[in-house]
């Protein structure tokens, strides 16, 4: 049982039992002296002497528990929290030595270990860096030959997920919906051709044609399906006569996605196993109930990477004016979102993009409450499970640590561009780079499964309310 508690509430409770030992030492001993004293003595003298002494016991014990948990807890708890963001993490968190300065030999002891294993690790940082400069040369070379080539490329994994798609592929994606990896082909084309090829393939077929539909929007197009072993199918759509990107855009993929992962409930997912979309909002003022977007970002995170080339980014028409004192903060102005689209469809598009997500945003309750007002507006339900790195920092770093995006950044040497702070992009992709940084951490604490990881954050329910109900 008292394994669970923190480490400070353990000293707490030591603390606690001092007291009580005293103030029960102290009542033998009165009743010992009452008991042999004269039949006349009146007893409330020594009731009264047990009670300033328990005061003063007492008092004692919390003066001394709080200099215990100033200057031995509270260093602890900030090394252990430093250590873990070098063990997970390619943070390089220096040791507060003075704050740790009555830990004896315990802070230098962990410095010195952890630079002999960060010097090995850098060398193999360095090796990997190289090779993945030069993987990124051939991408690049990659992506400008495919998007030269009148032919847009997807590829799928058993589950019929989507694994790569290139330049042109994107912009037939993104004419549906917003283009994601790990999104079902079916979401962007209709199912029964899809299935009527894959099945064709079965029967034998190395390659069948077959058009590309989507009802909603009657956009239609020529492709041809293949097989790709055990790992999956690939769609080549036909693109001629089909305008294309002028500038090259990222290949976007992920092979590790080509083995499907196992459906489960969301409470029994590995953290490794979600994808996440860190988000933010800008607004036209601080209320959930009277005030409204002007601005959404958004980055899809997989496989414990932000994913380059998926992300929304747009403003919002709120239907009202923008304050000057929320324009001085976040600079949008009623010029920017004058002919923006409303959260109807601004909504709508997030949503798509964040399907089979889990939410993550930096005070949820704020961010999530505007997009929970309008779901009549905009025709969805935000049913997402969600986590906040307001929570998550806590869990790793401690309740009485300062939460904010801007100091949670600083201890993950995360660097926020001062353009774009206080911009919903912005924001989001600090969100998200926070998110990739703290969930190995996160993982090496024992937390695997969502439901493990919104269990603990619930315990630091004081700092913000948990939307997982």
């Amino acid at each position: 049982m008292l394994t669970s508690l923190s480490l400070r509430l353990r000293i707490f409770l030591f603390f606690c039992l001092l007291a009580l030992g005293g103030a029960a030492l102290a009542a033998a001993a009165l009743y010992l002296g009452w008991s042999r004293a004269e039949e006349a003595l009146p007893s409330q003298p020594f009731v009264t002497v047990f009670i300033v002494f328990a005061f003063l016991n007492t008092g004692l014990a919390l003066g001394v528990w709080l200099l215990f948990d100033e200057n031995v807890a509270k260093p602890i708890n900030r090394l252990s929290a430093g250590l873990r963001l070098r063990a997970h993490s390619d943070v390089e968190a220096e040791v507060d030595r003075r704050a740790a300065r009555y830990l004896g030999d315990l802070a230098p002891a962990a410095e010195a270990l952890t630079r002999t294993m960060n010097a090995s690790v850098m060398d193999s940082a360095a090796q990997i860096a190289r090779e993945t400069q030069r993987l990124r040369r051939e991408s690049e070379r990659l992506t400008a030959l495919l998007t030269e080539i009148p032919i847009a490329t997807i590829l799928l994994n058993p589950a019929n997920e989507i694994v790569l798609y290139d330049a042109q592929a994107a912009e037939v994606l993104a004419g549906i919906a917003p283009p994601r990896l790990k999104a079902a082909i079916t979401e962007y084309f209709d199912e029964a051709e899809i299935a009527s090829a894959i099945g064709r393939l079965s029967d034998g077929g190395g390659e069948v044609a077959l058009t590309l539909c989507n009802s909603a929007s009657g956009r239609t197009f020529d492709a041809r399906i293949k097989v790709l072993g055990d790992d999956g199918h690939m769609i080549l759509i036909d693109m001629t006569g089909v305008a294309r990107p002028v500038a090259p855009r990222p290949l976007v993929f992920d092979f590790d996605l080509l083995d499907a992962a196992q459906s489960r409930e969301v409470r029994d997912t590995p953290l490794r196993d979600l994808c996440f979309v860190a988000f933010d909002t800008e607004t036209t003022g601080l209320s959930v109930e009277k005030d409204a977007i002007v601005q959404i970002g958004a980055v899809r995170i997989l496989n414990g990477r932000i994913v380059e080339g998926e992300a929304v980014d747009c403003y919002v028409n709120p239907g009202m004016p923008i304050p000057p004192a929320s324009t001085r903060i976040h600079k949008v102005t009623d010029e920017d979102v004058a002919g923006a689209p409303g959260i109807a469809e601004a909504g709508r598009a997030l949503h798509h993009f964040a399907r089979d997500a889990v939410l993550v945003a930096h005070n949820a309750p704020f961010d999530v409450g505007l997009l929970k007002k309008s779901e009549a507006e905009i025709g969805v339900r935000w049913s997402h499970p969600v986590l906040d790195t307001v929570l998550l920092s806590s869990v790793v770093f401690g309740i009485n640590e300062p939460h904010s995006l801007d100091a949670l950044c600083d201890r993950l040497s995360i660097t926020i561009p001062p353009e774009l702070r206080h911009t919903a992009m912005g924001d989001a992709r600090a969100t998200g780079e926070a998110l990739v940084r703290l969930l190995p951490i996160l993982e090496g604490m024992g937390f695997r499964t969502f439901g493990a990881l919104v269990d603990e954050t619930r315990k630091h329910g004081r700092l913000l309310r948990d939307l997982n109900e």
